[in-house]
């Protein structure tokens, strides 16, 4: 459910959000709690039911460290890239 909203939103809040994961991240180490999580959700207009966050929450925070990264999260929601996507990340050294 959640990819299917993510897809009909469109790349531009995906990378809103990915900036916004950055902006959040306070002391710089790539992961956020699952307030701030779940807060970021709220502000891109990406709530779900709590059990169904919970449940997300779960198969992101894998490690059970409380927290997520955002490559992580992309992972889980989108896949492995193609190889198209990665030649252009490797061209412009994103």
């Amino acid at each position: 459910i959640f990819r299917g909203t993510l897809s009909k939103r469109g790349v531009q809040v995906i990378t809103r959000l990915g900036k916004y994961f950055q902006q959040v991240d306070k002391n710089r180490n790539g992961f956020l709690s699952q307030a701030a999580f779940k807060e970021a959700l709220n502000i891109f207009h990406l709530e779900m039911p709590e059990g169904d966050f919970e449940s997300m929450w779960l198969i992101l925070d894998d490690s059970k460290s409380d927290k997520v990264d955002y490559g992580g999260f992309t992972h889980a929601i989108f896949g492995e890239m193609n190889e198209y996507r990665k030649a252009f990340l490797r061209k412009y050294k994103f």
